[in-house]
């Protein structure tokens, strides 16, 4: 026996106005308190009757504290029943049932996360900003769900890890990430250590046979405060926000440490279900909100008392700027509004993109501010030489994020926004991510405070640093620089480079300050006699090693030019360069001008490719690599298909694609004859747009010469 019964619902049909109206009445939770406290004094009799109310309180309990956020025992007591339930189970294992509270806990790790299928693609929504955009959304969905009024429905946009989840018979049978929107990774056994998910509910009675609910892992505010100061006392690291958090949690293998996070859980769709045999509809499952209110009768979590339907798109954008202003309230981070229209049967007409309901959109609240105070400012080098300076400042909360390092990027902005140490600076995180300083508040100095003095010198090898006319950053050139060859060695191992499995960032800084590698040609020369015996590394881990080692020697010619680390040479114009000669070392004789020639490749592309093949220190890394037996050779030049049905066209992708990897994309283009651009021009022919499509896509809209298309649309040209 669960507690998903413990609301019933009555339904009164009114034939003249064709009106549902559905009442909730609430459960006895008197008597089930007054069974809990009387539970909690051992007893002996009939003990698959104790075993029944033993199950029925503590599923009571944690509905009452998981969902309603209203404990009714204290920790001690609950701790006493389950132990009951447990001791009387252990002693009766004939009358476990799979939807015992006891069941929850999972034996032992799971090896691996299997790949599962959804049934309904988990979409992604469309954004949306300000009223403008919303009365735009409500123009689109009149067109297409024809005259008359629309409901909406508008409930929190939760700011988690998304999730879908299945019940069969009313068991929870299933548990799956979002992961690409149409296969997820099968996390069943954490999702059950989430108590604020039911194991079972009386769906059948209903006549619901199998349903798919959609939904959302949080963390609430506080918890997540005290496991971040918990790990702290043990010397562990604060994990960075509470999304982050909910969404690795998801994927650890061990239950019992998915357990310890107390995660909880949004249920926020019904996105399939299958009728029982002789079965109709429930009324309540024409609405999206009856559907959700529905739910919550049954003791799952929705937002059901946030939710709020509207007749008219005024009214919605009023109640997102109310909302707005008390989402600090909430007690899980959310990070705007979703938008929903109510009727099912609109939703079935309205239809769907390849990348969103057409009847559904998201409104995403403004940026997140504070205020906080820069300490000092620290000056880090990057991989080319790069000098940056980072403000840090007193930790400030934003958005679920304590942020204490903010980028000021180079000195021309530090000079632009007059920012000084000691200021009290207005800190801002752009879309929830990436925070800044919007400006100092000049009117709180009081004389104390210093600009910011940049070095001469390299902070890390002290040499002189440099700074071109035309650009806004200054720069150690010495290749030697330690902090440049350590970032350098991690580009060229890592994934979209030479891609050198089990290296990784750690074990190279490990080997550089060990003196196992010291530049790139050497991790080709590493010394495995003075590798073995050191923690992490026994035989078969070196084994793994060289074996990733002495396979990337035979990557593609582009993957060794982009892993050099050419400044301003991405992958895509590594691959340009590649496919323009049939070894690397042609192209020590290629100028300014002749490189310009190549699509894609500008001016300043062109210098600092040039520049890089001119020195005799990069020429003598190029030759100790091809003595180890690194490819240097292009076996595959003009690669492209000559007459491809995309012959002459140029891409680019922009957003986060989901029904293909990037690569994948990128490599049917280069398949079929098409070439590949690194940014918007007048030369890109098409822009083909993913999920949070950013500024590459304004840019193409302004050009007005660019086809700007779909995942969708680009297959269908793909296929001819």
């Amino acid at each position: 026996m669960v507690f998903l019964g413990y609301y019933k619902t009555l339904f009164l049909v009114f034939d003249l106005s064709s009106f549902l109206c559905i009442m909730y009445t609430p459960i006895d939770e008197k008597r089930l308190f007054e069974q809990a406290k009387s539970l909690l004094i051992p007893k002996s009799g009939n003990e698959e009757e104790i075993i029944i109310q033993l199950r029925e309180v503590i599923n009571y309990a944690d509905w009452k504290y998981y969902v309603n956020s209203s404990p009714v025992l204290s920790d001690a007591e609950y701790d006493n029943l389950f132990k009951q339930l447990k001791h009387f189970e252990e002693k009766f294992p004939e009358l476990v049932t799979i939807d015992s509270p006891t069941q929850r806990v999972a034996n032992g790790l799971s090896e691996r996360f299997p790949t599962v299928a959804h049934l309904v693609p988990m979409l992604s929504l469309e954004n949306t900003y300000n009223a403008e955009d919303l009365t735009d959304w409500d123009r689109k969905c009149h067109e297409l769900g024809g005259e008359g009024l629309i409901e909406y429905c508008v409930e929190p946009k939760y700011d988690g890890a998304s999730i879908s989840i299945i019940y069969d018979n009313g068991n929870l049978s299933r548990g799956a990430t979002r992961g690409d929107g149409v296969m997820g990774e099968d996390v069943t056994a954490n999702i059950r250590q989430i108590k604020s998910i039911p194991l079972s509910a009386r769906l059948m009675e209903d006549g619901i046979s199998q349903v798919e609910i959609r939904g959302e892992i949080v963390i609430h505010k506080n918890v997540f405060e005290a496991y971040n100061k918990q790990r702290i006392a043990e010397g562990q690291s604060p994990l960075a926000n509470p999304r982050n958090a909910a969404s690795g949690t998801l994927r650890i293998l061990d239950p019992t440490e998915v357990r310890k996070r107390g995660l909880s859980a949004i249920l926020y769709h019904i996105s399939d279900y299958t009728l029982a045999p002789g079965a109709t509809r429930p009324p309540q499952l024409s609405t999206h909100y009856g559907s959700l209110q529905w739910l919550y009768s049954l003791g799952y979590p929705t937002p059901a008392k946030e939710m709020k339907v509207f007749t008219h798109i005024d009214e919605v954008i009023k109640y997102c700027s109310e909302f707005e202003a008390r989402r600090d309230d909430l007690p899980f981070e959310v990070d705007g509004l979703v938008i929903k229209v109510n009727d099912f049967a609109m939703q079935d007409r309205m239809g769907m993109t390849t990348h969103h309901p057409r009847w559904a959109v998201a409104y995403k609240f403004k940026a997140r501010q504070a205020t906080s105070k820069l300490r000092r400012v620290e000056f880090q080098v990057g991989r080319v030489g790069t000098i940056t300076p980072v403000a840090k400042i007193d930790p400030v909360h934003i958005g679920g994020v304590t942020v204490t390092s903010i980028s000021l990027f180079n000195e021309d902005v530090v000079r632009e926004k007059d920012v000084r140490i000691g200021d009290t600076v207005l800190v801002e995180r752009a879309g929830d991510v990436i925070p800044y300083i919007v400006k100092p508040l000049t009117e709180l100095r009081d004389g104390t405070e210093e600009e910011i003095k940049f070095p001469t010198n390299c902070p890390a090898c002290n040499s002189e640093l440099e700074k071109q006319p035309e650009e806004a950053a200054w720069r150690c050139i010495n290749i030697a620089c330690p902090v440049q060859v350590a970032e350098r060695l991690i580009h060229f191992a890592s994934k979209d480079a030479m891609d050198i499995r089990s290296l990784g960032d750690s074990n190279i800084r490990k080997f550089f300050d060990l003196g196992l590698i010291k530049d790139i040609p050497s991790i080709y020369t590493i010394n495995w006699d003075n590798v073995r015996g050191m923690e992490g590394f026994g035989e078969k881990s070196i084994a793994n090693l060289k074996q990733a080692i002495e396979l990337s020697k035979k990557q593609t010619l582009n993957r060794v030019i982009f892993g050099l680390g050419i400044r301003h040479c991405g992958e895509n114009t590594s691959k340009i360069l590649a496919s323009a000669v049939s070894n690397i070392k042609e192209l020590y004789d290629w100028n300014v001008e002749k490189l310009s020639t190549l699509q894609d490749v500008g001016p300043k592309v062109a210098t600092s490719v040039s520049d890089f093949f001119a020195r005799s220190e990069n020429r003598a890394i190029i030759d100790r690599l091809e003595e180890v037996g690194v490819n240097l050779i292009n076996d595959h030049k003009d690669q492209q298909k000559a007459g491809g049905a995309l012959e002459g066209k140029t891409f680019l992708f922009t957003g986060t694609l989901s029904q293909f990897k990037r690569s994948d994309a990128e490599k049917m283009v280069e398949e079929k004859g098409g070439t590949l651009l690194s940014g918007v021009s007048s030369k890109l022919n098409y822009l083909v747009v993913g999920e949070d499509a950013g500024s590459k896509l304004e840019k193409a809209k302004k050009l007005g010469t660019v086809n700007i298309l779909s995942e969708q649309e680009f297959l269908v040209l793909i296929n001819g």
